[in-house]
């Protein structure tokens, strides 16, 4: 008898609570811009709206590494980046603008071979 591997469920293998790493990255960047904003709302003694935007910010982070874009067909965005993760379709954008929204598209034809030698067969 031969051994045989069985599937598992490894999807929630390489997570820290509801994290995923990439996930727990975001939501890290998130949280340190919004603690940065709200140093800035305690200066001027507005320390609670300072924490809501830490918060809001962590959330904006953690949704960004988590969800991908929904497939629907009701927007032109939808119909094109649907299915992907949210952060990919944010690279992409980054790269796009940092090459002066230009796009290369390679043409490729193709030629008939009959007709380069001057006809079909003689």
């Amino acid at each position: 008898m031969g051994t045989y591997n069985l599937p598992r469920d490894v999807k929630g293998e390489g997570r820290i609570l509801i994290f995923s790493y990439k996930a727990l990255i975001y939501t890290a960047v998130g949280v340190f811009i919004g603690y940065l904003i709200s140093l800035i709302f305690k200066i001027i003694g507005l320390a609670i709206i300072g924490y809501i935007v830490m918060g809001i910010l962590g959330l904006i982070g953690f949704v960004i590494g988590t969800f991908k874009m929904p497939e629907s067909s009701a927007f032109e965005i939808t119909k094109q980046t649907g299915g992907e993760n949210i952060d990919d379709i944010i690279k992409r954008a980054i790269k796009f603008k940092m090459n002066k929204n230009k796009i290369y598209v390679y043409k490729y034809e193709e030629k008939d071979i009959d007709q380069e030698d001057g006809g079909g067969n003689k």
